[in-house]
């Protein structure tokens, strides 16, 4: 809908959920969660003990603060739906008296009202006084020297005292506003313009009562608190019965950015200094006398309803008019109290030193030009600014129940996170091809003005859920599949019959093309083949074809691949127990090779070497007694020493088999080798894949960084002085050309290499992962490998990873219709030209990202199409081709393209180029054009898309509000930004695996899954829900789980009760629990089996089995645990979320000034 469009009342997203009338809801401001109990967050977020807590009365908005008969709809948000996330409750200001309650409901007399986010009496907002503060109404124009008109409405509105004589004094006036936090008792500020204090209208959204704030949660016929305070409503209510209202909508704004929503706890310099300095506490003391807050900047009222039209007065600050500048602002804009995202030190330049400002975002706290110290900074609620966790809660009630249905063009799909079937009619399931935007821009001018990236995150051979069918196989014979003469595009569903079906034009290039006579058929009378819903290739988006030997190597039919295992048999990896541990689960998991779907056994073949300093080779041939070894020492020239009896068929050989994997643990059990090689033991495999002439896999178990004799010998070179300077990048590059030259040998080959690697010091991942990420393989790392703690992981990485579908021998094309092209690639693959991405092994968790630009106009009607097609050996040895189609809306309004964006893969597609670019840049250069891009993003869409508003509005799309978090979370990841604990390794393994990453691990990867355990359900099958990922959401009482597709943490708060313990660790006392522990003891009662229901539900999730770490509160683990609580200050110097929000906005305004 266009942006000037109304949206309807009702509220999709995050509606409230009867039955928790007047509960305290958790977490976002106030918004009940669908189905949380109330207690839900009450150690950290909940009312103070003593306090209790009124039921709103009927028709009143506690975000808005006055009454109304309908729910407030999205405000500012950019789709119809409410979007509550990001305005909590306004922190109240303290009063000493009660206003007159909304609508007549009166509030219960003696019930001392209390902020959510309070503590105690230590309170936020205006310095309070013995008067009572009121609410103004909405028609009360802001007109310094006019009498207050009375209104006929419970709320009155008093002027706030003598009208101020000077723009200066006003800036004083409006900088006593803020809604930084000062105690119940303290006196106004002495030195501001205010009249008595008794006129000032509270800056909650919320009433207030006797020496506290109020925070009144919804009732069930309320909806959510606004996404922002410039909001536009429905058109058949007005803000005030009887009142003018703004019939304008914008997308959500953030909260003190924006003049905030109610209940967004920012006002005028509430944000902390710069990331880089600890973060001020979240109640600060009270302003001392003689001083001013930083406040709003003078041409700026605080409004609450919509925004203020464009001021013209120089400077950045845009704001209604003002006395003494211009006339008065209109009526739907009421004068909202306190909260306006100034123009002052917490964000935004400052243009030369201005009364009431504070310094520019990164520097120090600079409160203005008053006399008398500086108060501390005071800090954004989090509680008002876009929550993850809400946007997951809202899709997933929105979206979650109905199929997801591919026939439309142009369709976002629903949000990873949420559980949804697909119905494929006619374009590719999102399981396969998820997009940046589904409504691309019609010109390259549009897109680079926009700077969103169009990209599409392809994962070819995606894992389907039960409940969907998977890709039908279609046979055309010899002939094989029909495609385009000129471009060669397979026959998909786009493609347009003519001439009574004789020929076809192809949707991407618009060849026409003969229809072969076998494939001919007649067309119904709207031009449809008449056998359309016979075909897959017709009326599917994803299918495959049986290919030809045209389509095969030297033409002719491959062979079935074999599977290599290569077990570094050093020191260290007999003494670790590893080497016994591989050899024992190989002779079980070798009757789980993968096979085609009906096939009785494998078509797989397997083989067996041992490596330390030389080479042993193993004749495992079904005709022999015992194994047979071959040692080559020579390894500068490595050869295969045998054919016949090297690759075997498992069933045949299976006595050898497992008479050799006994043998090999007690054969090396006394070597004193200390040294291994490399390079040497991919070319073994690959020249013993070469003699075989087939594609294959090698399963590389190795343990250190190889400095023997040999080619690819590497030496130490981690040097962490590196860091944050220009050569940092060559920690992430390999050292030597060796590896990338071998890579392209085993690409050519079809060879794709798997590594797993257990070291207990430096290693050179960057070096020896090259082959394996040129090759389509997975690196798997166990650092100081214990047999007790991480023999779980690793034998479920291996099983899962020997089983998992995979192609061999792959080549990937993507096709676009006229107007866009491929034109860059991301992932682990080789590419000989620049069209062909070409993978030895692509599997089922493996994605491709491709990047598309324009290379001449689109137009609106015929949109844009993609189709990828990839070539493949599949592991029975048939060559097939996997075809995935997806058509795309074009646009020629930005609005449009913001309004299709899919924030999750956007961050998929970044992430992955940042990681990328730390090969060649330095890490501050990728990061600072990160945050640039993204800055561009959202300042054009502020410019072009939002209607107008003053400038110290922070205003997101709907589809993008969670780019700042995440992108934060992106900029503090172990690559970008490391802490010292984090080694070179780490980051080169981190890098690479992100790479490949689909869009739902990249996703909780960077904003990992944190559930409160004791918030469980012990009997039903759903998990609780979703808290976010900040300390200060968690409660010494309670157990928590988090996780990130590579690590889980259990974490135990101090104050946990004896018998939760008791029933989950089978210890007595918090203090008995042991950090030891990889798995939760299995004990016989409904919560140890609901946690370890959970956890085991969410191994199964992810494509990597986690490690399970438990950390008690407190506990020197902690730390560790930390450093995923993304939403906090990092200890390497990482922003918290609320610092990060406002340095993006301080960047947008710089970029739109």
């Amino acid at each position: 809908m266009s942006v000037n469009q109304q949206a309807h009342t009702g509220p999709p997203y995050g509606q409230p959920q009867p039955g928790y009338q007047g509960y305290q809801q958790p977490a976002y401001g106030g918004q009940p969660l669908p189905g949380v109990p109330q207690s839900q967050y009450g150690a950290y977020n909940g009312p103070m003990p003593g306090y209790q807590q009124p039921v709103p009365p009927q028709g009143y908005f506690p975000s808005l603060g006055f009454p109304s008969k309908g729910s407030p709809v999205s405000l500012n948000s950019d789709t119809s739906s409410l979007a509550p996330n990001f305005i909590g409750s306004l922190r109240a200001p303290p009063t000493s008296g009660a206003p007159p309650p909304a609508s007549g409901a009166s509030l219960p007399s003696g019930h001392l009202a209390y902020s959510q986010f309070g503590h105690g009496d230590v309170q936020n907002g205006i310095p309070a006084s013995a008067a009572p503060m009121q609410r103004p109404p909405a028609s009360q124009l802001f007109l310094p020297g006019s009498a207050p008109t009375p209104v006929s409405q419970t709320a009155t509105f008093q002027q706030y005292g003598p009208p101020p004589a000077s723009v200066q004094q006003l800036s004083n006036h409006m900088a006593g506003m803020t809604i930084g936090s000062t105690t119940a008792s303290a006196p106004p500020p002495a030195g501001l313009g205010y009249g008595p204090p008794t006129s000032v209208p509270p800056v909650s959204g919320s009433f207030s009562a006797t020496g506290s704030g109020l925070y009144t949660p919804y009732t069930a016929s309320q909806g959510p608190s606004p996404t922002s305070v410039s909001q536009g409503l429905p058109l058949a209510q007005p803000l005030f019965p009887g009142q003018p209202m703004s019939t304008q909508r914008l997308p959500t704004q953030v909260p003190g950015f924006a003049p905030p929503p109610s209940s967004a706890g920012i006002g005028p310099s509430s944000y902390p200094p710069s990331t880089g300095a600890p973060r001020p506490p979240t109640m600060p003391g009270p302003p001392l006398p003689g001083q001013t807050v930083a406040g709003p900047p003078t041409s700026q009222p605080n409004h609450v309803s919509s925004p203020p039209p464009p001021s013209t007065m120089s400077g950045p600050h845009a704001g209604p008019p003002m006395s003494g500048l211009h006339g008065p602002p209109p009526p739907t804009h009421l004068p909202q109290p306190g909260y306006q995202m100034q123009q002052n030190g917490s964000f935004g330049q400052v243009r030369g030193p201005q009364p009431n400002y504070g310094g520019a975002y990164p520097g120090t706290p600079n409160y203005g030009s008053q006399p008398g110290p500086a108060p501390p900074p005071k800090r954004l609620d989090p509680d008002s600014i876009p929550s993850p966790i809400q946007v997951i809660e809202d899709d997933r009630s929105n979206r979650g129940s109905e199929p997801f249905v591919t026939g439309v063009r142009g369709q976002v799909p629903p949000l990873v996170t949420t559980n949804f079937l697909v119905k494929d009619q006619g374009n590719a399931s999102p399981r396969y091809i998820r997009c940046t935007s589904y409504n691309i821009p019609c010109t390259s001018d549009m897109a680079k003005q926009s700077q969103v990236p169009l990209a599409a995150v392809i994962k070819p051979l995606a894992t389907l859920p039960p409940e969907e069918t998977l890709p039908y196989l279609v046979d055309h014979g010899e002939s094989g599949p029909v495609r385009c003469n000129r471009c060669k595009a397979y026959m998909c569903p786009f493609m347009q019959f003519i001439e009574g079906g004789r020929r076809f034009q192809c949707c991407f290039c618009s060849c026409v093309t003969e229809v072969p006579p076998h494939y001919f058929q007649h067309l119904d009378h709207t031009g449809k083949r008449v056998d359309f819903y016979d075909r897959p290739e017709l009326s599917l988006g994803s299918y495959e074809f049986l290919a030809t030997v045209d389509y095969c190597k030297n033409n002719k039919f491959p062979s079935p691949p074999a599977f290599i295992f290569m077990i570094d048999v050093s020191y260290n990896a007999v003494k670790s127990g590893l080497v016994k541990l591989i050899c024992e689960e190989l002779k079980s998991l070798l009757d789980y090779l993968p096979r085609e779907g009906n096939m009785e056994e494998s078509a797989i073949r397997v083989g067996f070497v041992t490596y330390n300093k030389v080479l042993h080779f193993y004749n495992v041939k079904s005709s022999l007694a015992q194994p047979q070894m071959m040692v080559v020492s020579d390894v500068a020239d490595m050869f295969v020493p045998l054919l016949d009896g090297f690759l075997v068929n498992v069933n045949e050989s299976r006595t050898v088999i497992a008479s050799l994997l006994d043998q090999i643990p007690e054969m090396f059990a006394d070597t004193r080798e200390t040294e291994t090689v490399f390079a040497p033991v991919i070319q073994a495999g690959l020249e013993a894949l070469k003699a075989a002439e087939c594609a294959g896999k090698l399963f590389i178990f190795h343990t250190s960084l190889p400095i023997a004799e040999a080619p690819g010998k590497l030496k130490n070179r981690d040097d962490k002085k590196l860091i944050n300077t220009d050569k940092e990048k060559t920690l992430f590059q390999p050292q030597t050309s060796f590896y990338n030259n071998l890579a392209k040998d085993c690409v050519a080959q079809g060879c794709c290499v798997d590594l797993f690697l257990f070291p207990n010091q430096y290693l050179d991942v960057a070096t020896l992962g090259v082959v394996t990420y040129q090759t389509g393989g997975s690196i798997y790392k166990y650092a100081y490998f214990q047999l007790e703690t991480d023999q779980d992981r690793f034998l479920n990485d291996l099983r899962r990873d020997v089983q998992k579908e995979v192609g061999f021998d792959a080549v990937m094309r993507v096709r676009t219709s006229t107007g866009i092209r491929a034109t860059d690639f991301f992932g682990a693959f080789y590419m000989s030209n620049t069209t062909d991405v070409e993978m030895a092994g692509l599997d089922c968790d493996k994605t491709i990202t491709v990047e598309f630009k324009h290379d001449d106009k689109l137009s609106e009607d015929s949109g844009a199409l993609l189709q990828c097609a990839l070539l493949y050996t599949s592991c029975a040895g048939q060559r097939r081709l996997r075809i995935h189609n997806l058509s795309l809306n074009c646009c020629t309004q930005l609005a449009d393209l913001y309004r299709n964006c899919e924030t999750d893969t956007l961050i998929n597609y970044l992430a992955k180029y940042a990681y990328r670019g730390v090969l060649s840049s330095p890490v501050k250069t990728v990061r600072d054009a990160l945050i640039n891009q993204c800055a561009q993003i959202l300042a054009c869409y502020r410019k072009n898309c939002a209607s107008p508003s003053s400038a110290g509005q922070l205003i997101l799309p709907e589809c993008m509000k969670l780019l700042p978090v995440y992108l934060n979370c992106v900029l503090k990841s172990d690559v970008l930004q490391p802490g010292p604990e984090v080694t070179t390794d780490d980051r080169a393994y981190i890098r690479q695996l992100v790479t490949s990453m689909d869009v739902a691990e990249t996703n909780v990867f960077f904003y990992p899954r944190l559930l409160p355990l004791t918030k469980a359900d012990v009997d039903s099958d759903s998990l609780p829900a979703a808290i976010r990922n900040s300390e200060e959401r968690l409660s010494k009482g309670d157990i928590y789980l988090l996780e990130n597709g590579l690590n889980m943490f259990v974490w135990v708060g101090v104050n946990v009760q004896q018998g939760l313990i008791q029933n989950l660790f089978g210890v007595s006392s918090f203090s008995q629990i042991s950090n030891a522990l990889s798995t939760l003891p299995v004990l016989e009662n409904p919560f140890s089996k609901k946690v370890r229901s959970i956890v085991d539900m969410l191994q199964v999730q992810r494509s990597r089995y986690m490690k399970l770490i438990i950390v008690k509160q407190e506990d020197k683990l902690e730390m560790l645990f930390r450093h995923f609580l993304v939403e906090d200050k990092s200890l390497s110097g990482g922003a918290s979320y609320v610092d990060f929000l406002c340095h993006m906005h301080k960047e947008i305004r710089q970029l739109l000034s």
